[in-house]
């Protein structure tokens, strides 16, 4: 199972990308554990989760989330703003699953 975290401001915009990207992993067959939680929750959850995606509107906090996801080898990306914007699942997921397998591969 692949497990990905979404991170906001306070977990409620990215709820919406999360429904969406489920829907998406179930039309592609993928076996996927997707969660949003609000910037606060993100220390305490990344260690259970294979990659983690921020919402564009905490962007500016990516350098801080990656150093803290290093200590746990986990992989942190901003969503896109137009796939965010248009709740475009699919490529969402699609980018979550690159960054994983990019991490791996590393």
């Amino acid at each position: 199972m692949i497990k990905i975290l979404l991170c906001c401001s306070a977990g409620m915009s990215t709820s919406m990308v999360v429904q969406r990207m489920e829907k998406a992993a179930v039309k592609l067959a993928i076996n996927a554990k997707i969660q949003a939680v609000g910037m606060e929750e993100f220390s305490e959850k990344i260690g259970d989760f294979d990659c983690c995606l921020l919402g564009p509107q905490i962007k500016y906090k990516l350098n801080d989330f990656q150093r803290y996801a290093e200590e746990y080898n986990k992989p942190v990306a901003v969503i896109n703003t137009m796939d965010y914007g248009m709740l475009n699942g699919e490529k969402i997921l699609q980018s979550a699953l690159a960054l994983i397998n990019s991490h791996q591969g590393a």
